[in-house]
């Protein structure tokens, strides 16, 4: 459940559930158009991690979405309640000409906490879990090396997985892009979760976020 449940009821009761798109099938190489690839994380929030990751250089679009569950087409009240089996997560549509995955992923450890599994920042639950979602054997070498790089630095276990990528599924419309639609809620939303806070605490001047 969402630390800022009033903020939550809002939206749902004035926003529309309309999908924002279709689903990408993992692994899929006729799904992307040439000189295009994607990558897949999830770290709590997905109106969060979408906020973190789209105006890096090289990247060229980011979804918010559903990803790793059981449940065909879910709809973002089904994920939270918890019934699906997927977490919140974004799909990042990026030129490797102009940013390279290993990139991606530095840029993803700085705005997770590494070290908590059980959800991220104020949300909790399995729905919020963080993430590594690898679409080939690359990806998922280039993840391993990433975390044990975080591990080797802390010495300390890291509780973010890394799994293989699936069906990803779009979130509905009124989630996308919600920090730049939506700039005060979010921005209450996000101090009141103490998201920075804490990526300040674990990372110091490398922390991502605002």
């Amino acid at each position: 459940m969402r630390f800022l449940t009033s903020l939550a009821a809002l939206c749902l009761i004035a926003c529309s559930d309309s999908p924002a798109g279709s689903a990408q099938e993992a692994g899929d190489p006729d799904a992307m158009p040439e000189g295009q690839s994607r990558a897949i994380f999830a770290s709590g929030c997905f109106w969060c991690t979408e906020a973190d990751f789209e105006d890096l250089d090289g990247v060229i679009d980011v979804v918010s979405g559903f990803t790793g569950g059981d449940v065909e087409n879910p709809e973002y009240r089904q994920v939270v309640n918890g019934n699906t089996g997927h977490v919140e997560a974004v799909e990042i549509i990026y030129d490797p000409q102009a940013v390279s995955y290993e990139a991606l992923l530095s840029h993803y450890w700085r705005n997770v906490d590494p070290f908590d599994g059980s959800g991220q920042f104020c949300d909790r639950g399995p729905t919020y879990a963080p993430a590594i979602f690898t679409l080939d054997e690359t990806q998922r070498e280039a993840a391993q090396a990433s975390l044990a790089e975080v591990e080797a630095r802390f010495g300390e276990a890291v509780e973010v997985r890394i799994r293989d990528a699936e069906i990803f599924w779009p979130a509905e419309a009124y989630h996308q892009d919600y920090a730049d639609n939506n700039p005060i809620r979010y921005q209450r939303y996000r101090f009141g979760c103490r998201r920075d806070q804490r990526l300040r605490e674990v990372w110091g001047d490398e922390a991502g976020g605002y």
